[in-house]
């Protein structure tokens, strides 16, 4: 049955970077080895509470973005997304339930690019991002996400 086959993953995922955007335009503050996910997102973040709280990218992605601007893999802070991710399928994961670290998230929406990829990245650079540019997410349960914190479904 096809719920079935939407529920199975494979094997959990980890948290291979962490990033903050203290303000709007200002750059991303890389956290050492972990970070506090509250109600209004990562402590020390401009999110807000609700279903953008928190930004998530696939480790895999940063290498495909790269690849449609014949380059290797672009580096996070250049995205702007709070927690890299490796090793599970996020889209699979949108409306679920998810434990990163000792918070729990569901994923809301896909994360669009915004104009501002043309600056960072050059001509194409949104194009590139698109459908690779991670997902957004509400905060179900605070709690302590530290780098190769596992990122597994809540069954």
């Amino acid at each position: 049955m096809l719920s079935d086959l939407i529920s199975n993953w494979a094997q959990p995922g980890r948290v291979e970077w962490i990033g903050l955007r203290p303000d709007r335009r200002a750059g991303m503050v890389v956290a050492d080895e972990e970070g506090m996910i509250s109600t209004n997102g990562l402590d020390g973040d401009r999110g807000r509470a609700g279903k953008r709280a928190l930004t998530l990218i696939q480790r895999e992605h940063l290498a495909a973005i790269g690849s449609y601007l014949g380059q290797g893999p672009v580096t996070p802070d250049i995205l702007r997304r709070n927690l890299v991710v490796s090793g599970i399928n996020l889209a699979a994961l949108k409306g679920r339930e998810v434990q990163v670290g000792e918070a729990v998230l569901r994923f809301t929406v896909i994360c669009v690019p915004c104009s501002r990829m043309e600056e960072a990245l050059g001509k194409g650079g949104y194009s590139a991002v698109r459908g690779h540019g991670g997902w957004c997410a509400e905060v179900v349960r605070p709690g302590r996400v530290t780098l190769g914190g596992e990122v597994q479904p809540v069954d």
